[in-house]
């Protein structure tokens, strides 16, 4: 299901306020992810600073391609690839999901309405769709 323009909005506003506070954002993301998965943290560098900036990276281009999805699911059918490569699997992005929006939660407190959060789960279920059909994610 394609996102109504009112939901594009909310999760626009939303990401222009984590942009003020990317890398506090970006570590409380992974501290809630590993807290989810404890058991896949040696997938990830060491780096975690510089690992939940390339991710914030990944998540400000999905926001900003959210008018243009034919271009969007070209660059979401490499990195599913590139993820595939890693030994990522299709049942690591449901707590993905959530670490996600956790930290959409903290950061962005009352601003983060239930509207919102529907317009960001939306989104990241789209996303993790077709990272795995792409990566072909068991």
């Amino acid at each position: 299901m394609p996102l109504s323009d009112t939901q594009k909005t909310q999760i626009r506003e939303g990401f222009a306020h984590l942009r003020e506070s990317l890398q506090p954002a970006s570590l409380a993301f992974y501290e809630a992810f590993f807290r989810r998965r404890p058991d896949l943290r040696p997938m990830f560098r060491d780096d975690l600073a510089g690992q939940g900036m390339r991710f914030m990276a990944t998540l400000g281009l999905v926001v900003d391609m959210l008018d243009t999805p034919e271009e969007l699911a070209v660059r979401l059918a490499d990195l599913g690839r590139g993820h595939a490569a890693l030994g990522v699997q299709a049942e690591h992005f449901a707590p993905m999901g959530e670490a996600l929006i956790e930290t959409l939660q903290g950061e962005l407190g009352p601003d983060f309405t239930p509207e919102a959060e529907a317009a960001w789960r939306a989104a990241y279920a789209e996303v993790a769709r077709q990272l795995v059909a792409s990566g072909q994610l068991a």
